[in-house]
């Protein structure tokens, strides 16, 4: 089954990303092991060792604020208090000094950061997430994008996101950051029920739902994105399809659903345990997924990623830099950089995140490649995960040029049963599938998988609920 944690694939690493249980750990922005200094396996492809040593073009920014802590939520956030309304919010000239200093922190972060690349194109992406960056009045936005402008450049026709959840803005300050360049808006709804809202601790109810959404449409804000959580507690399948009803007549252009991740630490992880009442079981949360893929399918959505569903041409470029394995930069604190083919988690309390920033501008932090060792197992297991969670899936060719014929050979007859039973698509160059019974006579000879077989893929929806367990079984293959 497919759990979706719901963390931002920013926060940490890209393993524990906002995902499906099925895929727990795959969506890992973060919950796979940490592997960062091991040894070289000579028998991959030395190509393989340039797989993240371009420039990165993406950023993002971690913005900790919250109103109050929901209760499935383990992300390192600074909880302000509920008197930290809109109204509060918009006067720029008395912002709270909790993020006052904290955005100051984080401008120094971005200052001192070093790169090894001798070129630097400016960013294509930048992301705020959190907390609740929608809490941060817009002048103390200006100071980081001024940052990050002056230190990487920032493409003119950049994508900048912002988390934003109703309640924390108006038309002003949301006028206010589109000033600045922010040109996506990411929605926090989580649902269109004032119970189950109140039962996850939100701080906003249904009537600021619809507040929000009529403020992101009055703004003109032409790229939006909606986020849905299923398998909350006591939730139906009345309640699930509602859901998914209203944000469709809400017309986002993106909507994420992720699936309730209960974890260790929080309310939810003292109150219930998974797959017992008031949550759903795997068969029901499976049918929440199976009901989303159809419902935002009929509607005109894309769903090109476990987790996220665009209309043409609104895919989220930034989370895409994640699902390719591109490098990019992070800042703020507990987030996770992806550089130089080394992921890298900054501290999740405040005081540690301090001396680490105070490290970074002694010098004390090494970023020299030397002390870096690339292992090409992690890459190619990087590289599977991250692309089965795609649409696209993982490109062969590609795939075997970095890390040669026979990892790619032993894929194809692991994956032989799951093409036969249709939860693994396989695909020609022009993308077009291939059947089991061809496939089958492909994977007895090695040079007709090389030269017919271009994509593997998982198949939408019930590819994609077995993708903990197919990404798990390509783990024993490449390092056994």
């Amino acid at each position: 089954m497919l759990k979706s944690s719901i963390v931002p694939m920013f926060m940490l690493i890209p393993y524990s990303t906002r995902t499906p249980k099925f895929l727990r750990r795959a969506i890992v922005p973060n919950t796979c092991p940490r592997r960062q200094h091991v040894r070289q396996n000579a028998s991959f492809s030395p190509i393989a060792s340039t797989l993240h040593y371009s420039p990165p073009t993406s950023a993002y920014v971690h913005l900790p604020f919250c109103r109050k802590r929901c209760h499935y939520c383990d992300f390192p956030i600074v909880a302000l208090g509920s008197g930290s309304t809109q109204q509060q919010q918009h006067n720029d000239d008395n912002s709270d000094p909790r993020i006052t200093n904290y955005i100051n922190l984080l401008a120094r972060e971005v200052n001192a950061t070093t790169s090894e690349c001798e070129t630097h194109p400016p960013l294509q992406t930048v992301f705020f997430g959190g907390g609740t960056p929608s809490l941060v009045p817009p002048r103390l936005v200006s100071l980081i994008l001024d940052s990050l402008r002056a230190k990487f450049g920032i493409h003119e026709d950049a994508e900048i996101s912002m988390e934003m959840d109703p309640g924390t803005f108006d038309a002003r300050k949301l006028k206010g950051f589109m000033e600045l360049g922010v040109n996506r808006v990411s929605l926090g709804v989580q649902a269109f029920q004032d119970e189950l809202l109140k039962a996850c601790g939100r701080a906003h109810g249904v009537k600021e739902v619809y507040e929000a959404i009529e403020i992101v449409d009055s703004c003109g804000v032409k790229n939006w994105s909606m986020d849905l959580i299923s398998s909350l507690p006591n939730q139906t399948t009345q309640m699930w399809e509602e859901s998914l009803r209203l944000t469709v007549d809400a017309k986002p252009t993106h909507v994420s659903v992720y699936d309730l991740q209960v974890e260790q630490g929080t309310k939810f992880g003292i109150l219930y345990k998974p797959g017992e009442f008031p949550l759903p079981s795997d068969t029901q949360s499976a049918d929440f997924y199976k009901m989303a893929s159809k419902t935002l399918s009929n509607a005109g959505y894309y769903h090109y990623e476990i987790s996220s569903y665009g209309k043409e041409g609104f895919e989220c470029k930034h989370n895409s830099t994640y699902w390719k394995n591109k490098p990019f930069y992070a800042f703020g604190l507990g987030s996770a950089s992806f550089l130089d083919g080394v992921r890298f988690s900054r501290p999740r309390k405040m005081r540690e995140y301090t001396s680490f920033v105070e490290n970074l501008e002694n010098g004390k932090v090494d970023s020299s490649l030397d002390n870096k060792v690339f292992d090409a197992k992690d890459a190619a297991i990087d590289v599977v995960m991250l692309s089965l969670r795609t649409a696209k899936g993982l490109d062969l060719k590609s795939f075997r040029e970095a890390f040669g014929n026979s990892l790619v050979n032993d894929l194809c007859k692991l994956y032989k049963p799951y093409v036969e039973s249709g939860h693994v698509v396989c695909l020609d160059e022009q993308r077009r599938a291939i059947s089991a019974d061809k496939f089958n006579k492909l994977v007895l000879n090695e040079n007709d998988i090389q030269t017919e077989l271009a994509f593997i893929r998982l198949s939408d929806p019930d590819g994609f609920l077995l993708s903990n367990e197919l990404i798990s079984l390509a783990f024993g293959v490449i390092a056994p």
